[in-house]
């Protein structure tokens, strides 16, 4: 399976609300600014533990790059009407599965003394 469709596929199981048929190895890491989850299990009990942070969300992709083993995909999710986050994600794929994923985004407010000047 090529890097973008195994991509498409996990934004169409999230999508879906299918997380327990993720394309992922049983070692899948992921790591955010929350920090890392290692293994499948793991990961999923965490979902499942917050479903109503997961689900329920659609995903605008705006750019990809996409490789035989990695890809890089640029996107906004979007949930209910008060809820949207711009990513950047970087997805690791070894044997037709997700293996890793590096999430990139902001989480919380800029401090004052960070805010640049206009």
């Amino acid at each position: 399976m090529e890097s973008e469709d195994l991509v498409n596929e996990w934004f169409e199981k999230w999508e879906q609300g299918e997380y327990l048929d993720l394309p992922i190895t049983d070692n899948f890491r992921h790591t955010s600014p929350f920090g890392s989850i290692d293994g499948k299990k793991t990961y999923l009990e965490l979902v499942k533990q917050n479903e109503d942070k997961f689900l329920g969300q659609t995903f605008e992709i705006q750019d990809g790059i996409y490789g035989p083993d990695k890809a890089c995909v640029r996107y906004t999710a979007k949930q209910r009407d008060d809820f949207s986050l711009d990513v950047s994600e970087w997805y690791y794929i070894k044997a037709g599965l997700i293996e890793e994923i590096y999430a990139y985004y902001h989480i919380g407010e800029v401090r004052e003394d960070g805010r640049l000047d206009t």
